[in-house]
């Protein structure tokens, strides 16, 4: 379980596939406090450390994973934001985040304003049921507020802190980002669904 307040930001530094698999190896500040079969978000997805260096760690996606999220884009040299697990006597700062992408969603306008960032992302229509005006969404594992929410598309804005702390700072329009909706939102839309 994660909040979506990012801890630090990574950089993937080699790739390797056996069969269906991707492996990554990944460089960040934190690499030094892992442990194996810790659970570790990557820009929104949990992916389990398999083994430890100096400062670096790996992590595999399988192929589910790797064809629900923007995985399979990563290439080395590529930035992603980085969440170790909520200790259970934690603060929870952003909102209950899982690390199960539900969808990607592409970045459609961004703009930069005096002091903050706005971008609209376009998400599968069939989650619409999901979002709601001035919710929670994580975006590539950040815990952010929505607004100006339709059937299929949704706005950000971003803070300076957020900006240059986050890999958004690297979004552009076209850009493919992870999308995991509310956990509370699915439970009620389930709960309604079977009444």
């Amino acid at each position: 379980m994660f909040t979506g307040i990012i801890e630090c930001i990574g950089t993937v530094r080699a790739i390797e596939t056996a069969g269906t698999n991707t492996t990554f190896w990944i460089e960040c500040p934190l690499s030094h406090q892992f442990k194996i079969d810790q659970s570790v978000s990557h820009s929104g997805v949990c992916l389990t450390v398999e083994a430890t260096a100096t400062s670096q760690y790996k992590v595999t996606a399988i192929e589910e994973t790797l064809r629900k999220t923007n995985l399979n884009s990563w290439e080395i040299g590529t930035i992603i934001n980085i969440e170790q697990c909520m200790p259970m006597n934690g603060r929870l700062d952003g909102h209950i985040v899982q690390g199960h992408v539900d969808a990607t969603a592409i970045c459609t306008h961004a703009t930069t304003l005096q002091g903050s960032w706005e971008y609209t992302f376009q998400f599968p229509a069939q989650f619409a049921h999901l979002i709601i005006e001035k919710g929670s969404v994580s975006v590539n594992g950040t815990s952010l507020t929505c607004f100006n929410v339709t059937q299929s598309s949704f706005t950000i804005a971003i803070i300076p802190y957020t900006y240059y702390h986050t890999n958004i700072h690297q979004i552009e329009v076209g850009s493919v980002a992870n999308i995991e909706f509310d956990i509370i939102g699915k439970y009620i839309s389930r709960m309604a669904s079977l009444r």
